[in-house]
């Protein structure tokens, strides 16, 4: 079996598991480790991702493999995550998941642009860029990047960008 067929199988098994939860699927992958496999599931929610959440939906998810198939009888490690900082925006729950949050993209048309989530939609989104509103059409953006910030400005309080 093809990984990509194991892995939409997966993701097909999961999902209902996760939305019982309140959360979505943002990957899941297959990969060997030494004798075993490790088993990672990348969650999300627009409310972010707490670790008693994480605890609860990977016995959930545990329960759900042991009752199918779908990883045979190989043994296999279950790890159950959520997205890191690195992770690139490419849909509009990742830009929406990022309000308030500094991040760069490079523009279709070459460039890139750097600015603070203020909005977003199902079409594009809009940035503070150095106090200025900006509006880009997702089609007009390239992956962007959430930029690591030490000490984010309090509400209110002008970014020093």
């Amino acid at each position: 079996m093809g990984a990509q067929a194991r892995q939409d199988r997966l993701a097909a098994l999961l999902e209902p598991v996760l939305a019982e939860a309140g959360l979505e699927l943002e990957a899941v992958e297959v990969t060997p480790a030494g004798k075993r496999r490790l088993l990672r599931v990348v969650v999300d929610s627009d409310d972010g991702v707490d670790l008693d959440a994480v605890g609860t939906v990977s016995q959930d998810i545990s329960a759900a493999l042991d009752a199918s198939e779908e990883m045979g009888s190989a043994p296999y490690v279950l790890e159950v995550t959520s997205p890191g900082v690195d992770r690139p925006l490419t849909l509009p729950r990742h830009w929406r998941r990022s309000r308030g949050r500094l991040v760069q993209a490079h523009l279709a048309d070459g460039g890139e642009v750097t600015g603070r989530v203020e909005e977003a939609g199902d079409e594009g989104v809009v940035l503070d860029v150095g106090g200025e509103r900006a509006e880009y059409r997702y089609a007009d953006l390239d992956r962007g990047k959430v930029q690591v910030e030490f000490r984010r400005p309090a509400d209110g309080e002008a970014a020093a960008d």
